[in-house]
């Protein structure tokens, strides 16, 4: 178990490095970039509330990101149909350099991370992810 603890929290420190520079070129925090990024990558997550819970990022710390977002420009607001109260963030025009160049990113540091692994290995890899995200649902689940 503190294996696979320490490997998620390398993988995680090594993507901020790697997006560090991105972000200090074009002038965003580091957490508005993974805000605009996930909502960029995960169309089916459309407002704040659903990065809380989500990414669990702190709902104080969504709302400055996404303010900051919005008023540069990057996301805007928009009520969803159906439900008034409901608020959509919606990725601008803006947005697509800066979101292709973090998908980019993304890919190249994917690929980094799979380096010298064959095809077989990264294939079982992929299988073995999509069952422990099952259980972890099954387990979130039982304690809804």
């Amino acid at each position: 178990m503190k294996k696979s603890i320490r490997m998620a929290r390398n993988l995680l420190r090594a993507y901020g490095e790697k997006c560090k520079p991105l972000c200090q070129e074009i002038g965003i925090p580091q957490t508005a970039f993974d805000i605009l990024m996930f909502l960029a990558n995960n169309p089916e997550f459309d407002t704040a509330r659903d990065i809380v819970g989500a990414r669990y990022i702190k709902a104080n710390l969504v709302s400055v990101n996404v303010e900051s977002l919005v008023k540069e420009g990057y996301l805007r607001r928009e009520k969803s149909p159906g439900d008034r109260r409901k608020i959509r963030l919606v990725c601008t025009e803006k947005a697509g350099p800066v979101v292709e160049r973090g998908r980019q990113l993304q890919d190249h540091f994917t690929e980094e991370l799979f380096k010298n692994v064959d095809e077989r290995l990264k294939a079982d890899f992929y299988q073995v992810l999509g069952m422990m995200e099952r259980n972890l649902k099954e387990m979130q689940e039982g304690q809804d």
